[in-house]
């Protein structure tokens, strides 16, 4: 059987033998197509890897950018937190030196007296005065009272409400946002069945006792005098007023889950010169002690 095929002649060095050795054509034409495959192969190989690698440089340039967005938002979150502090601060603040210099505005009255108008004041200017002046004498019971107090009484030194602490004094995870970014946590948290009674840790007058903003939700803030004054956050009902006095023990309201929580629970802070310290050294005494004398409210 005839068949084309190609020769290949293989010269030996030393002995000078020849061989001859045949190739058919189909053979030369597989090897080549073989040849050509795996050049095909290879080529799809590097231009895959060079995707991978693509790939790979764009994820970790992304990760690197989402560590960095990342920072950026708890650095922008700890700000906001902390103006929210402030603020529900200021609205404190405020609240008082607006009652005081309307107080002040009351007592004083207009440079002319002939803008007075009538000398004789209606029924509803006189009910507005009578509570007006209410306000404002409770607001002076705290300068009349502080001197009443004794000192052991007055720095907070029992557990306003009794249960497990949830949350810790300090850096902490935000327990919203699920990534582990750090918040400063001004007080503790001390979780407890809704409608629990909150108590007065020491004695004092109430400054503040509404909802406000930054998260507290309904908040009772006490002054104890000498620059100590305890937060009582998350309430679900209020129990006293602007200026009113209270003692080791009083009832201020009720624990809840008002503002930015997660479940029931009392925020309770301790601040000393109006900056957060820890709050566990005044909270030695777990149980409830009210002052058995010197209840002579003036109202």
């Amino acid at each position: 059987m005839n068949q084309e095929y190609f020769v290949v002649v293989l010269a030996h060095s030393l002995r000078g033998r020849l061989r001859r050795i045949h190739i058919p054509h189909h053979a030369v034409y597989a090897i080549l197509a073989l040849a050509l495959f795996g050049c095909i192969s290879l080529f799809g190989l590097a231009a895959s890897y060079a995707r991978m690698a693509s790939k790979v440089a764009n994820y970790n340039a992304l990760r690197r950018e989402a560590d960095s967005l990342r920072a950026r938002y708890q650095s922008l979150k700890k700000e906001v937190t902390e103006t929210h502090q402030q603020l529900a601060t200021l609205e404190i603040y405020a609240k008082e030196v607006s009652i005081a210099y309307g107080i002040k505005q009351k007592l004083e009255g207009p440079a002319d007296i002939s803008a007075e108008g009538a000398l004789v004041p209606s029924f509803p200017e006189s009910l507005q005065d009578y509570n007006f002046l209410r306000s404002g004498d409770l607001l002076a019971v705290r300068s009349r009272t502080a001197r009443r107090f004794q000192p052991v009484n007055s720095v907070p030194s029992i557990w306003p409400v009794l249960g497990p602490l949830g949350g810790g004094f300090g850096s902490r995870a935000d327990p919203f946002s699920g990534e582990g970014e750090r918040e400063f946590h001004t007080g503790v948290d001390i979780r407890a069945a809704t409608g629990a009674a909150v108590r007065a840790t020491g004695d004092g007058i109430v400054i503040h006792a509404q909802m406000t903003s930054g998260g507290y939700g309904r908040l009772v803030v006490v002054d104890h005098g000498a620059g100590y004054q305890t937060y009582y956050a998350h309430l679900s009902r209020v129990f006293v007023q602007v200026g009113q006095e209270v003692r080791r023990g009083d009832s201020l309201g009720a624990v809840g889950s008002s503002g930015r929580v997660t479940a029931p629970h009392l925020h309770y802070e301790v601040r000393v010169g109006g900056n957060p310290r820890k709050p566990y050294p005044f909270m030695k005494n777990p149980t409830y002690q009210t002052a058995s004398a010197n209840k002579d409210f003036p109202f």
